[in-house]
């Protein structure tokens, strides 16, 4: 989704160059022609969009600095460029004062104007991603700070906003990568548990020897290696949160524990003589399916409803895709400054491709491919080629690697045992050395990815078909062989 820019401007021609040059920076335009229309643009259904304003200091009945005033109490966050002609150092601080960021003078200078608003809205993004991230740390995190507006999500964060107001087990379930520790997240912050300890552990990767001792904490020298006391995982979370992710991992000795704990509100530490009360609000994640699990005796009934008291499922991305655009810009504006790279957007062709793929690890998958591409970006705005194993994967979308067919290596013909030579229709690879001895597999394979980029003139999706594997395989296997030299010959 393009970033999208409120211009407010009453002189029509100047309003009209403004528009089509915030079009060509790959910017959308909302225009207003006074102060009191953009107050209602802002305050109506394309208001949670906008992303920055152009204001004209100078207009009748309300003028610039009035919409400041009143822009505070509307969307005070906007980041806000102001025009003027009168170009006076006194009007420029009487703006920035009443909450103007940067200002330009008419005529705008287009190149001026497209800078500045990059930086802004790269400083709002940052701005914004700061915010969520002490949020986050904090255990202040809502449901309005999360990537999720598509209305394949709008029952998940229903069903968590009603949730968080009581102190109700929860289980949330979907696949690996959806997003499950977020939703646990946020349900902490709209609950009266906001602010408190938020306890996150995963179950599948805790040691099996371990999981007790962790989960409940232990005594000094309650086993050996036991130095200190230790106090799990449960005391940690005391008056606050508990989120078991992966709670299926349990070892079933451990869930009867978990059981009790749940029932009685208290843990018994490895060694310990009595039980230690705890207060936590329990949140449990799962990507199994944990009915069939309880029927085949790998999980215990009792313990799987004390947990799904409160079910929430959190639907796959592929299901989601109108959250792919907001969840791209995120990742690149996180990735980016973490990066200290100066990647600030991603051309619409690029989003196309993403939107059309499926996504099967959800959003880590996405998380971890924009960074990948960011790696790889030489320039300022990601575009197809920064996502070759994606393109490789969408129909329409292959990256193509350049081939001079004249270039490749010919490989050796077939030498049959009877010492016969293959004709010249038939250019095979060979399979032994000059020695009689029988060559490497990853001789014989390069040779045979080399004579199909000859034979079929360098047209990787014709070679990949006629060698039996997929495109990415290919590439993956070019790179490991170090064919890609070759190929760009």
């Amino acid at each position: 989704m393009s970033n999208r820019v409120l211009i407010v401007e009453d002189e029509p021609a100047q309003r009209r160059i403004l528009e089509e040059m915030i079009k060509r920076f790959g910017f959308e335009v909302v225009s207003a022609d006074n102060g009191h229309k953009a107050l209602e643009a802002l305050s109506g259904s394309l208001g949670s969009s906008i992303n920055l304003i152009i204001l004209d200091l100078v207009m009748p009945g309300m003028d610039g600095l009035e919409f400041l005033e009143k822009l505070e109490a509307v969307r005070g966050d906007l980041p806000v460029i102001v025009q003027t002609s009168q170009g006076s150092i006194e009007t420029v601080i009487k703006a920035m004062r009443a909450g103007a960021d940067d200002f330009v003078v008419k005529p705008v200078a287009p190149e001026r104007l497209r800078v500045s608003i990059q930086n802004l809205l790269k400083v709002n993004a940052l701005t914004e991603e700061v915010k969520r991230l002490n949020k986050k740390v904090s255990g202040a995190l809502t449901f309005d700070d999360l990537v999720a507006s598509s209305p394949a999500m709008n029952n998940v964060l229903r069903l968590g906003r009603r949730g968080a107001q009581s102190n109700i087990p929860i289980l949330i379930e979907g696949e690996s990568g959806v997003g499950k520790e977020m939703i646990a997240r946020a349900i902490q912050g709209e609950s009266d548990r906001a602010g408190k300890p938020f306890v996150a552990v995963n179950c599948g990767a805790i040691p099996q020897n371990l999981v007790e001792s962790i989960l409940f904490g232990h005594e000094k020298g309650s086993f050996t290696g036991a130095t200190g006391k230790h106090l799990g995982k449960f005391a940690e979370a005391d008056g606050g949160t508990l989120f078991l992710d992966e709670v299926a991992e349990l070892p079933l000795d451990i869930q009867v524990k978990l059981l009790r704990a749940i029932q009685e509100g208290e843990i018994d530490a490895v060694g310990s003589r009595k039980p230690t009360k705890v207060n936590i609000r329990l949140i449990s994640a799962t990507n199994k399916n944990m009915i069939e699990m309880v029927k085949a005796g790998q999980f215990r009934e009792d313990l799987y409803y004390r947990l799904n008291v409160y079910p929430v499922m959190v639907p796959a991305l592929r299901d989601r895709k109108d959250d792919i655009p907001a969840l791209v810009n995120h990742f690149i504006t996180k990735l980016s400054a973490e990066e200290g790279r100066k990647v600030h957007g991603i051309t619409s062709q690029a989003l196309a491709m993403l939107q059309l793929y499926a996504w099967p690890g959800n959003v880590r998958q996405i998380e971890n491919t924009i960074f990948r591409a960011i790696v790889l970006c030489e320039t300022e705005v990601l575009d197809v080629a920064d996502f070759p194993q994606i393109a490789a994967l969408v129909e329409g979308y292959e990256v193509k690697i350049p081939a001079a067919p004249a270039a490749v290596k010919k490989p050796e013909l077939v030498r049959p045992a009877n010492g016969q030579v293959s004709d010249g229709n038939a250019i095979g690879v060979s399979i032994v050395t000059e020695g009689g001895h029988i060559r490497t597999l990853e001789e014989v394979e390069a040779d045979m990815i080399k004579l199909a980029m000859h034979r079929y003139r360098g047209q990787m999706s014709e070679v990949a078909r006629k060698l039996g594997i997929g495109r990415s395989t290919l590439y993956r296997k070019m790179r490991d062989l170090g064919l890609e030299e070759a190929a760009s010959v």
